[in-house]
């Protein structure tokens, strides 16, 4: 089994029940160092930015860590775009409660910039929220600023 650190709408522990059944949710923690941001408006297909971390001193992301089962990791390998090549698997250290852990993140193949659609944007933070974020994050979340799908 390896871990992997949800930072996005990911964090929801249902969400990932649905996506990956083999694979629990083992504990919360932060990515020290990187900063939640967006990236990929303009993609054809997509109404707004989509998640994604980029390093950056003294900010911190809050994740949840899952226990991967083989299994479950390609499909969600396939499900975050690792296939297509839109997202990057990176392995990182992530540190918890219980100790600093290693699992990989999902990060955009391409230039930070753009906005979320507000609808993207709450789905992280309900996210964030039932998978026990401060509420201070959760509030941060929400009042970021977000951009109009285009029709």
């Amino acid at each position: 089994m390896r871990h992997y650190a949800a930072y996005g709408s990911n964090l929801d522990p249902a969400r990932m029940r649905a996506y990956c059944p083999h694979s629990p949710m083992v504990g919360t923690g932060w990515l020290e160092g990187w900063r939640l941001t967006f990236a990929g408006e303009g993609v054809i297909g997509w109404e707004g930015a989509v998640s994604t971390v980029v390093e950056s001193p003294g900010d911190r992301v809050f994740v949840a860590v899952y226990d991967i089962h083989p299994y479950d990791a390609a499909q969600l390998d396939e499900i975050e775009g690792v296939t297509s090549g839109t997202y990057q698997k990176l392995h990182l250290r992530v540190s918890a409660l219980a100790g600093d852990v290693t699992a990989w993140i999902y990060v955009f193949d391409g230039y930070e910039g753009g906005l979320p659609t507000s609808w993207y944007l709450s789905e992280i933070a309900n996210a964030a929220e039932k998978a026990g974020a401060p509420d201070d994050y959760v509030t941060g979340l929400r009042s970021r600023p977000t951009g109009t799908a285009s029709a």
